[in-house]
């Protein structure tokens, strides 16, 4: 069975940036979520095995959602990465602080993206 990641990036061009990253790693779906609100929507629907989040967006922005997940039952063990522009060293602890696993600045390295998701897959 295919791992699911959610991808959750207001920016079109980000998400396909990220899915490129990605594409070669075998066994992977990738579920798109351009706001906070469609991922929430998507949740039920999936069984996630990673989550992908970027931090400013419409609506529900990322640190809301990383809430929301972690303090859920049925999501709360899923692994998630912040990828953000923001890149102080107080927006990252705040990140892992809420419950993120992982925070990837963008611009990100594909290769050190996929190392990180690898590692995070072969826990499952």
């Amino acid at each position: 069975m295919p791992y699911q990641v959610l991808i959750v990036e207001d920016s079109a061009t980000t998400r396909a940036f990220i899915m490129s990253a990605l594409q070669d790693l075998e066994g992977i779906e990738f579920v798109e979520s351009a706001t906070g609100f469609e991922a929430l929507k998507a949740l039920p629907r999936h069984k996630f095995n990673l989550i992908l989040t970027d931090i400013n967006m419409p609506d529900i922005n990322g640190l809301e959602l990383i809430s929301f997940i972690r303090n859920n039952p049925n999501y709360k063990d899923i692994p998630l990465f912040i990828i953000s522009t923001e890149k102080s060293e107080y927006d990252r602890k705040k990140g892992l602080m809420i419950g993120a696993n992982e925070y990837v600045i963008k611009p990100f390295v594909p290769d050190k993206l996929k190392e990180l998701v690898l590692k995070y897959l072969a826990k499952k």
